[in-house]
């Protein structure tokens, strides 16, 4: 089900978007959802990761481990070179 929402735009980017539309084949209407869409899940996907950042973050202040960047990077290189 969809429902209807009025959407006040500045003329420039009302302008702006009629002409992005028209160039790629959408109307404006299906451009705008589009790009509401996009941000809805960019924002989302924020989110998720800012919470798993902070409980990351929880977890070494509990558990207390953690392991050296440096030392993480010089690890791999040398598992890519075929070193053990």
């Amino acid at each position: 089900m969809t429902s209807s929402t009025t959407l006040k735009l500045p003329d420039e980017l009302k302008q702006r978007i009629a002409r992005v539309a028209e160039a790629t084949g959408q109307s404006p209407h299906s451009f705008m959802v589009e790009a509401i869409e996009a941000q809805t899940g960019l924002a989302e996907r924020r989110r998720r990761f800012i919470a798993s950042a902070l409980e990351a973050e929880r977890e070494v202040a509990r558990f207390g481990i953690v392991h050296d960047g440096d030392e993480v990077l010089s690890y791999l290189q040398a598992r890519l070179t075929g070193q053990t």
